[in-house]
């Protein structure tokens, strides 16, 4: 994995960033400084932009490729829209990753590090950034809390479908197999004695 300074044009944010609706949490001044304090991850297949168990202090933004998402060896999810953050969490509960970001394929991403941001823009000084901030993870966490629940209620509907089909199927009366006549065991040819002819 390559990492590279993010430049860009000064109000000018690309297409993919435009597309994160949590960012419009930020003026543009505000969102120069994100952008301004971000690094350019390139990732070949199999490169982990994020570790199960490390400590990091940085928001990842989709811009191309795909990833996915492990626990242990386990494949949990996918990231394939351009323009989706993860890793976000670590803002908020400054712990462990909970799990591996893996490009699946060649992939961008931008990492935007929330520390830095918060060095050159200290809590008492810029009160306002910092409440931007939380309101750009706010909106994040919604968003993925509403998907959370929406699969889980297609999860639930599966269920009960599945149930119920079991139920159906249980209740049917099971067709007795026909009897089978048992054969009669006849001699061997040999065996059997030639009539007598009177």
């Amino acid at each position: 994995m390559k990492e590279f300074a993010y430049i860009h044009d000064e109000k000018h944010s690309p297409s993919p960033l435009r597309a994160v609706p949590a960012l419009a949490s930020f003026s543009d001044d505000q969102l120069d400084d994100v952008l301004n304090s971000s690094s350019l991850l390139q990732c070949e297949p199999g490169d982990h932009i994020i570790q199960e168990g490390s400590i990091d202090s940085r928001i990842y933004v989709l811009l191309s490729g795909e990833l996915e998402v492990r626990v242990g060896s386990k494949k949990v999810a996918a990231i394939t829209r351009i323009g989706e953050v993860f890793g976000e969490l670590a803002l908020v509960n400054h712990d462990k990753r909970l799990a591996s970001v893996i490009a699946s394929n060649k992939a961008v991403c931008l990492a935007v590090d929330q520390k830095f941001l918060q060095d050159i823009h200290p809590r008492e000084e810029d009160p306002d950034f910092h409440a931007a901030l939380y309101e750009f993870v706010a909106r994040l966490v919604v968003r993925k809390l509403e998907a959370t629940s929406k699969r889980l209620a297609e999860v639930e509907k599966e269920l009960r479908e599945l149930k119920e089909a079991n139920a159906t199927a249980a209740a049917k009366p099971v067709a007795s197999a026909p009897k089978l006549k048992r054969p009669v065991k006849r001699a061997p040819s040999a065996a059997r004695k030639p009539a007598r002819v009177r």
